[in-house]
């Protein structure tokens, strides 16, 4: 059922007058009329309706809505028709919302609107551009597609009619002209953009036939001749061929936008390349600009000489000259591209008619130019000038190092991108084709001005010779000429004399005056462009945040004008410095650094191998693009030694300068795309080979909760595992409604964030579970990869455990006291026995009972952190009290400096040599070298000195120092009364009592609380907890000035051993106590004193 003609019903949601979904429009086969076709829009959209009560560009509500839109310009006629089932799909280049945010729905299957994808009422969509487009499109609008969650959850709740039609508001035949109305004002007011022809062919080339083409090219012949200078030719052609090739398959491997050289860089080897090629690049341009003004005002001046017309002298002449030119090319750049780009042609057309004057005038000899040297094409000078004639110390290296700067300006088209219709398909052709040609005008030229023209001539008619003379052995005796005066020098004209010689051969010499006028405002105008170009999008980045006032743009093309000026200022500075040979050698190298890096970014990108790197310009490979940028690295240095060598330091500080900065971008680069292979790679290398004692190092499964929620406990393990092992901070969030993944996602990436700002070298890994035993089984089974997975299990203590239900600390007991995962795992796995898996506990205690009992839960076993409550008292403006006060400096005990004391080992049993090993990776780091380790063992009172020696001779074998050695005889003296008063007291709440019921009714209790402690318990035991009370009196003894304690867990006996009697044992062992850090091994060496 179709809708009336010109009215189209608009899906909309209820209650918001805004539309909720986007559909293409679909039509039968058949003829279609233009006026059909052209319904809606250049874009290939339909109309737009508007709306009765939402404000003006408020955008779409809906799944299907507009993200943002920038580029009115942007709009494509790109709609094409596919034949999909008997139907016509059109599918749309981009969607448009009107003003007022509302968006046309058309039926799949009719001109009618309404919510159905091949007949069924579904909001799933199908596939299309517009889903794949960034937040800032610039060619077109982004679309949000319906998310997963939306599929299978929300039912659709508009109110349709019988035949599946929203019922809803009709977009009327003045809310459509409206909208065509609004299209094509915005189709009139798009930007400028230019094809390959106009963008970069006619740019590339102006800036490869540059000044060297009419002044030196000569000179060149006459110095390495044909031969050697086609070589050179050949040489520099290579070069940027493959550079040439490398840049079309960066450029054809995505959009490209504004930028060129930084742009194309940046995005393939990350932001630390790009943004210091960039900034160099950009420089280069600016200091280019005034290098070839001076080119043109040099030339300027020196006819003015000729005529006697100099207004001062000649170097103020100069500078004059060059002022007021690069004023008029700023005038025509600042005036748009369109009057740039037509300034370029006109340029292109003096030169072009230079070049054919030149190529004319060679055919045309007269009598009047032979004593100059010129007798038109003859075999006998060419093959003379066939061979190098190198004089005045030069090389054939020297030679190349002169040419080379005419080779370069490939990168003219693709600096501009921005302002290209189609950079993927212009960059490649513009560019490949100015070499072509431009490489030809120079073999064309090499040869002719070799074989028209003698190297030497004095210029005067007289300096004749007999045809007939048997002496003779050069070309110009047989044309009856005699030069051999020139070999002692002194002569004007030939190729080796006159750099104007190339006027003399051209049929209207003034006319090569103008070509040369052509070259070098060309080249100027041309990076007078590029650079505020490059400059621009290197501000947008923020790479170097001091710049971003350089990234406004402002009119249609979005000009960067103040970079326009800052351009200007600086290749004034240089104009008026005038001494422009010291630096023109750093300027051709910052372009090679460019060209080089251009190369190096299609390498590394084919060599990391990334499903992205898939750049529809085929003719190219990885190992031609490396020795591209080899080539070029070598070029460097051939161009000029101090020169390259300056380059490389530049690039290099600010490669390690952005490096330090980190600026917050992610585009995909290719290095990341390495980092990840080699990773991968190494992670498979790591399975293959088994676990050596040698090699075993700790890889900690920190259960921090939130990162910032237990700082102390993150610092201690981080000191140790920097550098050397794995540490993951685990979080079991357990939660009573349905698990939201989508929030779990968000606080991985912020807390990973979070853990990289401050420099902890650590993963967060979040989990949903019941409680924390099956959180830690599932983070101990599944984290990880291959070998790197944790082996180590740490825990913070919770101080308070006695005011929260008992029930509760079960389940942080039974992950506590458990000697390796056999106990956290289910009764029916196993691990294997090469694994090495251990538990540390870590309690952070005051030094007395006041500071333990006054530490909140937030310190240990909340969701709570320390940076909260420091954030609060900001805003409240309040000191700290003195509880908060001592939790502060609790939580950052860890992360400053350790001052002068020791870390106090209490090895009592050998659980495979953890609890030594962690206190010498901690010692070994900066902020614990100034603490000595200093080891207790226990012993009998008859054989001290033999342990101590004994000990010393193991920690010897270990290579582990230490400060001292003290052996505990009196472990198992009785504890003081008043002690013992005490932990009686501490376990009363939580004795059975089954003295006091019946035997039935004790056993029931004990079932339904296992966490009781039976008296029968208590006395099994009583020889134990003596031990731990006196342990408590020998740390206060020994150790009460310690920075930390290192001491070997005791373990419970499973199943006879409960949960309060076991925790009352770890509170009275650590109580009253600095730091402490228990620790227990699975019994497995992890020390050896074997090589």
């Amino acid at each position: 059922m179709s809708s009336p003609s010109g009215q189209k019903p608009a899906l909309k949601t209820a209650g918001s007058g805004q539309s909720r979904f986007q559909v293409t429009e679909v039509t039968e086969l058949g003829p279609v009329t233009s006026g059909e076709r052209t319904s809606g829009g250049t874009d290939g959209t339909t109309g737009t309706t508007g709306s009765k009560g939402s404000a003006g560009g408020e955008e779409s509500k809906g799944r299907f809505s507009v993200v943002k839109f920038l580029d009115s310009g942007g709009i494509g006629t790109d709609a094409s028709d596919v034949a999909q089932n008997g139907d016509t799909v059109r599918s749309t280049g981009s969607h448009r919302s009107s003003a007022s945010g509302h968006t046309n729905i058309s039926d799949t299957h009719s001109n009618t609107y309404y919510m159905r994808t091949f007949g069924h009422n579904t909001i799933d969509a199908v596939p299309n551009i517009d889903f794949y487009r960034q937040t800032e499109a610039p060619l077109g609008d982004k679309l949000i597609r319906p998310t997963l969650s939306e599929l299978h959850d929300e039912l659709d709740k508009e109110t349709l009619d019988e035949d599946g039609f929203p019922i809803g508001e009709e977009s009327t035949l003045a809310e459509e002209a409206a909208a065509k109305e609004g299209t094509k004002e915005q189709a009139k007011g798009g930007t400028i953009k230019f094809g390959w022809v106009k963008g970069v062919l006619i740019r590339c080339m102006l800036n490869i036939w540059g000044v060297m083409l009419f002044i030196r090219m000569s000179w060149i012949v006459g110095q390495a001749g044909i031969g050697l200078t086609c070589v050179i030719i050949l040489m520099a052609t290579v070069v940027t061929t493959i550079t040439g090739l490398s840049t079309s398959a960066i450029a054809t491997n995505g959009f490209v936008r504004g930028g060129g050289a930084y742009y194309l860089i940046s995005r393939s080897l990350g932001p630390e390349f790009g943004g210091s090629i960039g900034l160099i690049f950009a420089f280069a341009n600016a200091v280019a600009v005034a290098m070839y003004v001076v080119g043109f005002a040099e030339t300027v001046v020196e006819m003015l000489n000729d005529v006697d017309a100099l207004m001062t002298d000649e170097l103020n002449d100069v500078r004059i000259v060059g002022t007021l030119t690069v004023i008029l090319l700023l005038g025509i750049s600042v005036a748009g591209m369109e009057w740039e780009a037509k300034a370029q042609i006109v340029l292109l057309v003096i030169l072009l008619a230079a070049i054919f004057n030149y190529f004319i005038g060679t055919v045309i000899t007269m009598e009047s130019k032979e004593p100059k040297g010129f007798f038109g094409y003859k075999a006998a000078i060419m093959m003379e000038n066939m061979g190098p004639d190198f004089r005045d110390g030069e090389t054939f290296f020297s030679m190349f190092a002169i040419f080379f700067p005419a080779a370069t300006g490939i990168l003219a088209g693709a600096n501009i991108s921005g302002d290209l219709t189609d950079p993927q398909s212009a960059i490649p052709k513009g560019t490949l084709l100015a070499i072509l040609i431009t490489g030809i005008t120079y073999v064309a030229v090499t040869v002719s001005t070799g074989s028209c023209i003698l190297r030497d001539a004095t210029g005067d008619h007289n300096d004749t010779s007999s045809v007939s003379d048997l002496n003779c052995t050069d070309a110009a005796c047989t044309l009856g000429y005699d030069f051999s005066i020139c070999k002692e020098g002194g002569c004007k004209f030939g190729l080796m004399n006159d750099f104007q010689v190339m006027s003399l051969v051209s049929g209207f010499g003034p006319l090569i005056t103008a070509g040369i006028f052509s070259a070098t405002l060309s080249s100027a105008l041309a990076s007078l462009v590029s650079a505020p170009k490059v400059f621009q999008a290197l501000c947008k980045d923020n790479i170097y945040p001091g710049l971003h006032v350089f990234a406004k743009g402002y009119g249609k093309n979005n000009e960067p004008l103040r970079g326009y000026v800052l351009t200007f200022c600086i290749g004034l500075a240089f104009i008026l410095i005038a001494e422009l040979n010291v630096i023109a050698p750093i300027i051709s190298n910052f372009f090679l650094a460019s060209y080089a890096l251009i190369n190096f970014s299609v390498f590394h990108a084919s060599l990391a191998n990334s499903p992205g790197w898939r750049p529809s310009f085929k003719y190219f490979n990885k190992w031609v693009s490396l020795a591209g940028a080899v080539l070029c690295c070598a070029v460097m240095f051939v161009v000029n030694w101090w020169a390259a060598l300056m380059t490389n330091i530049i690039v290099l500080a600010l490669y390690v300068y952005v490096s330090y900065k980190k600026p917050d971008v992610n585009w995909g680069s290719s290095t990341q795309a390495l980092i990840y292979n080699h990773a991968l790679t190494h992670c498979l290398l790591l399975t293959g080979v088994e676990d050596h004692v040698k090699n075993f190092r700790p890889q900690c499964l920190v259960m921090t909760g939130y990162p910032n929620a237990r700082p102390a406990l993150l610092h201690l393990v981080n000191a140790f595992t920097k550098n050397v092992g794995l540490m993951v901070c685990g979080h079991v969030r357990t939660v009573s409604r349905r698990p939201n993944f989508k929030e779990m996602s968000l606080d991985h990436a912020r807390y990973q964030r979070w853990l990289l700002k401050n420099r902890i070298k650590a993963f967060y890994t979040p989990v949903f579970a019941e409680d924390l035993r099956h959180g830690a089984q599932y983070l101990l089974q599944a984290t990880g990869l291959g070998r790197l997975k944790p082996n180590t299990l740490v825990m913070g203590f919770k101080n308070n455990w006695s005011d929260g239900e008992m029930k509760d600390i079960k389940c942080s007991e039974i992950c506590l006291i458990a000697p390796s995962p056999d106990e956290l795992l289910s009764s029916h796995e196993k691990k294997d026995a090469g694994m090495k898996d251990v538990v540390v506990s870590v309690n952070m205690l005051g030094k007395d009972s006041e500071d333990s009992n006054s530490f909140p839960p937030s310190l240990i076993t909340s969701a709570q952190n320390s940076p909260l409550i420091l954030r609060e008292t900001k805003r409240s403006a309040k000191p700290l009290s003195l509880t908060d006060q001592r939790l502060l400096e609790a939580s950052q005990q860890f992360k400053k400096k350790q001052c002068k004391g020791t870390v106090d080992v209490w090895w009592l049993f050998d659980d495979g040599g953890l609890a030594l090993l962690i206190p010498y990776l901690l010692t070994e780091k900066k902020k614990w070298k100034d603490c000595k380790i200093r080891l207790f063992i226990g012993g009998k009172i008859n054989r001290i000195d033999h342990d101590r020696r004994a000990m010393a001779a193991l920690l010897s074998k270990f290579r582990i120092d230490f400060s001292a050695i003290y052996v505990l005889g009196d472990i198992n003296t009785k504890p003081k009364k008043h002690n013992v008063l005490s932990f009686e007291e501490m376990i009363e709440p939580y004795k059975l009592k089954e003295d006091d019921m019946e035997q039935e009714a004790a056993e029931r209790l004990k079932a339904e609380e296992p966490w009781r402690i039976s008296d029968n318990e208590l006395e099994l035991y009583r020889a134990k907890t003596n031990r731990q009370i006196r342990l408590n009196e020998l740390l206060k003894e020994h150790s009460n000035s310690a920075k930390l304690i290192v001491m070997s867990m005791p373990l419970a006996r499973k199943g006879t051993v409960s949960s309060a009697l076991y925790m009352c044992w770890l509170e009275t062992l650590s109580k009253d106590l600095p730091p402490i850090l228990l620790v227990r091994g699975n019994h497995q060496s992890v020390l050896t004193f074997y090589s």
